[in-house]
Parts: C-alpha cells; sequence; structure tokens
C-alpha cells in the first residue's frame, strides 16, 4: 500500500501466559494484544467476545454467558469490567421478539433484560452481531487492510479473489440487530468459512478457540495486506504528487498560525482543542492529485465516520507559492462555506424524529504542503480523530489502488451520525468541567505556585503549557503531571521570559499542540533583597527583565493570539504584596512587581472591549514549595527580620492578621477564580492572597 514493504503483523499470542488466566482474563487478553496495533483496529474500535460457561448466580445452573466487550470500551486497555454479560439463552429468545427492520431499534432496550450477574457495563449495538455466530469466540476489527477491500467498488470479487470460502462477504447494513441474523444466518450456509468482511465496514472473525481466534484474525489480516502490496507496488498512491511538501520547521510555523485562527473561527458555546499532523501519510496525501475528489467522498467505515465527520474541509493552498496572509483571509469564507454544506446535507437527509444539527464546524482540515488539523472539544478526541482519518487515508490508498473507493452514500451517513442511539450515547456524556475545552499556559509551571495552579486548571479540565527555565524541573513536573492527568492534557515548554525569541517559539508551540490559548498565568519570577546601596546595577535590570518585561513579553504574545482568535481571554498576573507595600532591602524586586501590577491594569484597558480579562493575585510569604525560597533569598530575608531560616515561617504566620500561613494551593485557587467564569465580570482587579495585610490593603 507504500512505497515500502509493511512489516506484517506480529504472532503476540504467549501459550504460558494464556494457560494461567480464566476465560474471561483470556478475553481481556486477546483483546489487548489486538488493540496494541492500530493496524488491526484504531482506538475505540472494534470488538471481542467470549462465549463462556458460568455458574447461575441464582440457580446455581451451569449457563453460557456472552462476554462482549460493552459500549464505549477501547480494546487495547480494557479491563474485565469493560465487558458486558449477557445469559446466551436470552440473547436468542430476542429472535423471537424482533418486528422488522423497521423496528430495529427497539431490540436495544431488551439487552439489559439479558443481563448476567447484575453487570452494570452497558451493552454495545454489535451485541448480536457476537450473540449470533455459532462460535465460542470471535474478534470484529477494523483493519484498515480490510476496509481498503470492503470499501472498493469490486469489493464482493476481491474478497473472493483474496481468500476464496475462507472468508466470506456481506453487503453494507448498518450495525445492528438485523446485521446480527445475517452473521447467523452466513454461518449456518458457509460452515467451512473461518470470517466475513462486511462491505464498507470491517472484519469478522471466529474460533473455536480463543487462540485460533486470535490467529485467524492476525492472519487473514496479513494476507490482505501482503496482496495488497504485490497489487500496487510502484504505483503512485492518489494519483501522484501534486505539489511537494514545505520543510518541517515552515510547516509547524504555518500551523501555528492558522490553528488560533480556525479555532476562534469554529468556538462557539463550546471552545474546540486542535491537533496537528504532518506524517509522512497526511503529506502524501495532501500533496496528491487525488486530494480533492477522495476527500469530497468522504470515509467509508462507521467509525472512521463518527470520528471525522461527512468529509473534510480542504484548505486552498499552493506551497510553492506560500501566501499564507492570502489563506488566514480566506478562512473565515472556507468555515462559512463548509458549515452551509453541512446543513444542507442535514436538511436533505434528517426524518421527522432526527435530533436537532450538531455542530455544523469541520473536524478535520487538509492542508496541501503542510499537513492536517483536527479539532474536537477535547485534545483526546482531537487527536484520535486525526488517528482515524490516517486510518480513513489507509483505505483510501488501497481501494482506489485496486479498484474505485467507495466511501458511504450521505443517507447511509446521516443515518449513522444522527442515529438515535447514537444521540442517546452522546446524552449520557457526563457534563464537562468548568476549564473544558481551553488552554492555559503557566509560565514559572515548574514551581510551587506554577505546578499548583497547573493542577488546579488540570483539575477543572484545561490543558495546560508549562513553560519554564529549568528543564530539569520541567521535565520532572511534566512527567508527574501527564501521569496525573494523562498525557493529552499537559505539554512542556522550556521558556526563558526575558527572550523575545523563546516567548514567541513557546506560544508558537503552544498553538501547534493545542490550537490556541485562552489563559495566560504570568508567574515566572525570582526574589532578590539587597540595601540599595549594595543594589547593583546587575541585580536591579534581573529583577526587571524578569518580573516587568518577560511580563510584558508574554502578555503581548497571548494578546496576539487572541486577537486572531477573537474569542476573548484570560491573564491572570501573580505579583506580591511587595507591588503594593514597600518592603525593607527589596527596592529592585518592589519596583519590579509594582511595574509589573500597573502592566495589568493597562492590559485590562487594552483588552476590555475584545473580552480579554486582565486580573492579578498577590501572594505573600509562600515558603513551602516555591523555588524562590530555595537560594539566597531565604538566607536575605531571614537576615533582614533578624531571624532564622526556622523562624522565618512562622515570623511571617505570626505578622499576618488572620495568623495563618499561605501555601502553593491558595494562590491557585485565587488563580482559578480569576481564570474561570466565576469572575467573569472582572478585570484589572487584585486579589491578596497574604493572610491578611493591613499594608497591602488596596486603595
Amino acid at each position: 500500500m507504500s512505497s515500502t514493504a509493511p512489516q506484517r503483523l506480529q504472532n503476540l499470542w504467549d501459550d504460558a501466559r494464556a494457560a494461567g488466566l480464566t476465560e474471561p482474563e483470556r478475553l481481556v487478553y486477546r483483546s489487548n494484544i489486538l488493540g496494541s496495533d492500530k493496524r488491526v483496529t484504531n482506538y475505540g474500535g472494534g470488538n471481542t467476545s467470549s462465549k463462556i460457561i458460568q455458574k447461575d448466580p441464582l440457580t446455581g445452573e451451569d449457563v453460557e454467558v456472552l462476554w462482549v466487550k460493552g459500549s464505549g470500551g477501547d480494546s487495547a486497555s480494557i479491563k474485565l469490567d469493560g465487558f458486558a454479560t449477557l445469559y446466551m439463552d436470552k440473547l436468542r429468545a430476542l429472535k423471537g421478539l424482533y418486528r422488522g427492520l423497521a423496528h430495529e431499534d427497539e431490540m436495544v432496550g431488551y439487552l439489559p433484560h439479558a443481563t448476567f450477574n447484575l453487570n452494570p457495563r452497558a451493552a454495545s449495538i454489535d451485541t448480536p452481531l457476537h450473540a449470533y455466530v455459532p462460535h465460542a469466540f470471535v474478534d470484529h476489527m477494523h483493519p484498515d487492510a480490510i476496509i481498503a477491500i470492503a470499501a472498493s467498488k469490486d469489493s464482493k470479487a476481491l474478497t473472493r479473489e483474496i481468500f476464496g470460502d475462507e472468508i466470506g462477504w456481506l453487503p453494507w447494513k448498518r450495525p445492528g440487530f438485523e446485521l446480527g441474523l445475517w452473521l447467523g444466518k452466513f454461518c449456518e450456509e458457509h460452515p467451512e468459512a473461518k470470517g466475513v468482511i462486511l462491505e464498507s465496514h470491517g472484519l469478522f472473525t471466529w474460533g473455536d478457540t480463543p487462540r485460533e481466534c486470535y490467529e485467524q484474525t492476525i492472519n487473514t489480516i496479513n494476507k490482505a495486506m501482503a496482496w495488497l502490496e504485490g497489487k500496487t507496488a510502484g504505483k503512485p498512491a492518489f494519483g501522484g504528487e501534486a505539489v511537494k511538501s514545505l520543510p518541517a520547521d515552515e510547516r509547524r510555523a504555518i500551523a501555528a498560525r492558522l490553528m488560533p485562527k480556525i479555532r476562534g473561527l469554529i468556538s462557539g458555546e463550546t471552545r474546540m482543542l486542535g491537533h496537528f499532523d504532518d506524517s509522512a501519510a497526511v503529506l502524501e496525501f495532501v500533496n496528491s492529485r487525488n486530494l480533492g475528489p477522495l476527500a469530497a467522498l468522504g470515509t467509508s467505515c462507521p467509525d472512521h465516520f463518527l470520528r471525522t465527520k461527512i468529509r473534510p474541509l480542504v484548505i486552498a493552498f499552493d506551497p510553492a507559492k506560500p501566501d499564507i496572509d492570502a489563506v488566514v483571509a480566506g478562512l473565515e469564507k472556507a468555515t462559512a462555506d463548509y458549515r452551509a454544506d453541512y446543513e444542507g446535507y442535514y436538511n436533505r437527509c434528517k426524518h421527522p424524529d432526527s435530533p436537532a444539527l450538531r455542530d455544523p464546524n469541520a473536524v478535520v482540515y487538509l492542508m496541501p504542503g503542510v499537513g492536517m488539523f483536527t479539532f474536537a472539544k477535547d485534545k483526546a478526541t482531537a487527536r484520535i480523530s486525526g488517528e482515524f482519518y490516517v486510518n480513513a487515508i489507509n483505505v483510501m490508498r488501497g481501494a482506489s489502488a485496486v479498484s474505485t473507493y467507495q466511501g458511504l452514500s450521505e443517507q447511509e451517513a446521516f443515518d449513522i451520525e444522527y442515529w438515535s442511539l447514537e444521540e442517546a450515547k452522546l446524552q449520557r456524556m457526563p457534563k464537562p468541567k468548568a476549564l473544558a475545552g481551553q488552554i492555559a499556559l503557566v509560565t514559572g509551571g515548574a514551581g510551587g505556585i506554577g505546578k499548583a495552579t497547573a493542577i488546579r486548571l488540570l483539575r477543572e479540565g484545561a490543558c495546560v503549557v508549562l513553560a519554564d527555565i529549568d528543564e530539569t524541573a520541567l521535565e520532572a513536573a511534566n512527567d508527574e503531571l501527564g501521569k496525573a492527568f494523562g498525557k493529552d492534557v499537559v505539554r512542556p515548554v522550556k521558556m526563558n521570559v526575558t527572550s523575545e525569541a523563546a516567548v514567541i517559539a513557546g506560544f508558537a508551540n503552544t498553538a501547534v499542540e493545542f490550537g490556541g490559548i485562552d489563559i495566560l498565568v504570568s508567574n515566572a519570577g525570582l526574589a532578590s533583597s539587597a540595601p540599595i546601596e549594595e543594589t547593583t546595577l546587575e541585580l536591579w535590570n534581573k529583577n526587571m527583565d524578569i518580573l516587568s518585561t518577560g511580563y510584558f513579553l508574554v502578555s503581548r504574545e497571548a494578546f496576539r493570539m487572541f486577537r486572531a482568535q477573537k474569542i476573548g481571554g484570560n491573564v491572570v498576573f501573580v505579583a506580591s504584596k511587595n507591588g503594593l507595600a514597600a518592603s525593607p532591602n527589596a527596592a529592585a524586586y518592589c519596583t519590579a512587581k509594582a511595574a509589573e501590577i500597573h502592566l495589568a491594569r493597562c492590559l485590562a484597558l487594552e483588552g476590555a472591549s475584545e473580552q480579554i480579562r486582565v486580573n492579578v493575585v498577590n501572594p505573600d510569604a509562600v515558603l513551602r514549595g516555591s523555588k524562590i525560597w530555595a537560594g539566597e533569598w531565604l538566607e536575605q530575608r531571614a537576615s533582614t527580620y533578624k531571624t532564622d531560616k526556622e523562624g522565618l515561617e512562622e515570623m511571617y504566620r505570626q505578622r499576618s492578621m488572620l495568623k495563618l500561613s499561605v501555601f502553593p494551593e491558595d494562590i491557585a485557587e485565587a488563580i482559578y477564580f480569576f481564570a474561570s467564569d466565576m469572575s467573569a465580570k472582572s478585570t484589572g482587579n487584585i486579589i491578596n492572597v497574604d493572610a491578611g495585610n493591613a499594608q497591602s490593603f488596596t486603595r
């Protein structure tokens, strides 16, 4: 399917490991090793099942139980609790209740009545497909190589040519009860068959043991891969190359410029998150002569389609004459035209009882010479949508090389996208968190206040870019938060906030990784203490560079991106009590912090008309976990107040009006308040988190 021979799927079955497992555990094992290779099935796609004899908890008798992947699971990571369990005798009895294709959806409502052992895992729409195959172990996968055959105009003839009688073929039918009956009938009429290809959909295989079923799946896919390789060797993919890719750094620079603009145009009530892919497979497709006609056909496999929408939006661009200003100027019309086209599709295909029109914006954006942008409500979905479209690219490459590629018809596509069962699944989704869909960049993100703030924002659903000059601390913080919240939502970027180039690069990286920015937490800092006559020019400039110039540079880049998106924005400065109240032996620090606060006031005035809010949090005496107290500052302040290191925290606590210590988490809570809609009508404001200090009262 490509210019280099693909490596075949490896047989990962380990008899020694499988022998020590129970039958349900062997199902988990089989599922995990199948899902471990995206060439077998994409994220969340496909399903596996085993028919297992177990003791009925009520009667104590042996009964046949169908274990089948439940709704919403992922084969690669599924565990025992991801499987639905149902009595096979009750599933067979459902055939007597079936009233025909027009009433197919009502059968889903009967599935809970067949639940075995009060299992709360909901059964998926594919349950009848597994139940009515008269074999104990069944795999249903979505391999690119198989779907390339299934999505070909001549898929039935190609299936026969490749597999003979070993693998059968069934025409397109939406997953459900009727297709389950079709599969059962096929098995009865073709007892010698070991599987079946479903047109425009995927592969079913089966066996009498878990290993036999697994190996049949792997062998079938490998056979298809080898056949496609032989048929496509030496042939140019997608009609050949029409344009050349731009260099990698130019591609990322274009992505950094376009993604915030696209994000702004498609973020209405819900802010979208982006993902950029310029892999070899994507570039081969977007640079090809057949990009336009193939993209217009959309995807074939229902799993692909549900993630990527009816079709992508192709951005007009000639990399030989890269006029990015013209592309930016044309994006508003391009996205509006796509929405109008999508609404036309909805109106042409809707039924009287169809759910209301959903978001009409594209999910997938293809750009010749550059790559693919995908947008969704969360980062993981944006990334996975891109992965699904790469699957679709692989399918189109193979199908168009050996036959004619065909996507789902518009009506079939609509009937899946707006299926009442899919709508019910969407309605069951949990309510989004307060900062879902929002992107935050936190400077000084590897330190005490910065990391505590990142944790607070991540807990509320934000994606966070940790920006810090300390690479070791940055790596550790990124690893810690990635493990706690998932790698999709955290990114590190080394940033010296006093370097204009580093700041610009950091924000560009944020745009490429997530699509833009919503929240800037400007927190990078230092602290110094010296009597005025001992304050060197170097020390003075260092304070001004980091605490004044640094805050200006990151704010300027944030404002530029906010204005490109045109969906507002939020800046929170972490200043200090010392910006309002003078402190002995700290003239450079206090002056720089005062400049920081006044800069925030100026920015609040500039941003208000575009819904860009700017506010300040003033901490005081945050000793625990704060990096600035790890060096000379601690000793200097202890000397100023004539105490030792151990006594300084107690001195600060007793100095406060509330007699309380202040911790990084306390500052993070105030930052979250300003970053969230709880303070939606506040800008130019200051919150002091200092346990009470009359000198720093704002007047």
